[in-house]
């Protein structure tokens, strides 16, 4: 007797949800498992997925939560869900993804197909320059707060597919494991760190922000990547009436506006001539504010433009201690380039896009923690700081694309 399953998932659809899982990778979740250990038994794993998910009888496992410190200070958790759940909710976004993204808007670019940080920063470089006020915002705790029932809503004017909705639905009020081990149930809020929870965050800011923008304040262009906002306004008492309007908004839906965080700020450049106490704001790791800057004729004036904010070198620069160096005097210069080649790299892609030259003390203090390894591994440099400096100087002259920064012309002194 032929049996059919409630729902129709392709298996072909959970293989690929494996493929991109595994070029996440990502830690283990409560039962421990790795993306190895559950590729050992690849084909057993997808199909009692698969079978559990096409019968419904899938219930998500807890997702564990950790504690990641913030660039800003303090701690964000994070929730890892297990590999075999990843794999489920990467079915999911799979299926759920292309029926929201066409409907969100131009100016949101957080976790997005097609969209990027350097895209959001370059609008709004722009943007700094056409209007002379922007009101910076944060939301308070958005993944925790996220109201269920409103968000479930917004799910439902997209699909009536039945499977999506009741795992969308489990996903959400799926158990958290805390990190002493207890485990509870999750009322408000989406798991940091899970698969589909960027597409349903974005989501319900669409109706919570975006959208009502688009209605409220049609000529006030804004940007938005996830929790982080930014609305251009020509005036003081524009941006404050915006301000004031927006936090009646996510009171509304259940969300709070960021009191400390948020802020009015005057774009101030030359032709800008009033006072006002602030004149900076950060955003994706960006400080903008007044900088000088040289046009085409060779003349500077002062210019509105972004650059690697301190609180990014900050964080850059703790990394980059926790590497200990100068106790890896069993390993040459050439293991050290190809041990952080990569992640050096990284933040040069980033944080040099705009205003590249913010960055290099940044990436003069690698070269100082390369001096302290040089001085460790060689009885002739220990003690001479200035013969090190020269030493990987002559080096990095030699050989520049040794470390990216080298490249740049960022080396140590040069003998």
């Amino acid at each position: 007797m032929k049996t059919t399953k409630p729902f129709e998932i392709s298996k072909h659809d959970v293989v690929r949800a494996w493929e991109l899982v595994k070029a996440n990778k990502g830690a283990p979740g409560v039962d421990g498992e790795t993306i190895e250990q559950f590729e050992s038994n690849l084909k057993g794993n997808l199909y009692k997925l698969w079978n559990r998910m096409s019968s419904g009888s899938y219930f998500p496992p807890a997702v564990k939560t950790v504690a990641i410190p913030k660039k800003t200070g303090g701690e964000r958790k994070l929730g890892i869900p297990t590999v075999s759940d990843r794999v489920a909710q990467m079915v999911a976004k799979l299926h759920f993804e292309p029926l929201v993204e066409p409907h969100f808007h131009a100016d949101s670019y957080g976790y997005r197909p097609n969209k990027s940080a350097h895209m959001a920063l370059e609008v709004t470089r722009k943007r700094c320059w056409r209007h002379n006020w922007v009101l910076e915002f944060d939301i308070k705790g958005l993944f925790d707060n996220i109201d269920h029932q409103l968000l479930m809503k917004a799910v439902k004017r997209h699909t009536d597919n039945r499977w999506l909705l009741l795992y969308i639905e489990r996903w959400l009020t799926g158990p958290i494991q805390l990190e002493g081990g207890t485990t509870i149930s999750r009322k408000r809020g989406v798991p940091q760190g899970g698969v589909i929870s960027p597409v349903l965050s974005n989501l319900f800011m669409h109706y919570a922000f975006d959208k009502w923008m688009e209605r409220h304040f049609p000529g006030k262009p804004f940007c938005r990547y996830a929790d982080d906002g930014l609305v251009h306004c020509h005036s003081e008492a524009d941006a404050k009436m915006v301000k004031d309007a927006l936090a009646n908004r996510l009171q509304e839906c259940g969300l709070e506006m960021h009191p400390e965080k948020t802020k009015i700020v005057y774009c101030k450049d030359d032709d800008r001539r009033e006072e006002h106490a602030v004149t900076s704001f950060d955003f994706l790791g960006y400080t903008f504010r007044p900088r000088r800057s040289k046009n085409k004729w060779g003349k500077y004036f002062i210019n509105f433009s972004p650059a690697m904010s301190a609180t990014a070198g900050k964080a850059i620069r703790q990394e980059v201690r926790r590497w200990k160096l100068h106790l890896r005097s069993d390993k040459s210069l050439l293991d050290l380039a190809h041990m952080f080649r990569a992640k050096i790299q990284g933040w040069i892609n980033y944080y040099g896009r705009f205003y590249k030259s913010a960055m290099y003390p940044t990436l003069k203090h690698i070269n100082r923690k390369l001096c302290l390894w040089a001085m460790r591994k060689y009885k002739k440099l220990k003690h001479h700081r200035r013969r090190a400096e020269h030493r990987l100087g002559d080096i990095a002259k030699m050989h520049p694309g040794m470390f990216p920064h080298w490249k740049l012309g960022v080396r140590p002194m040069v003998g």
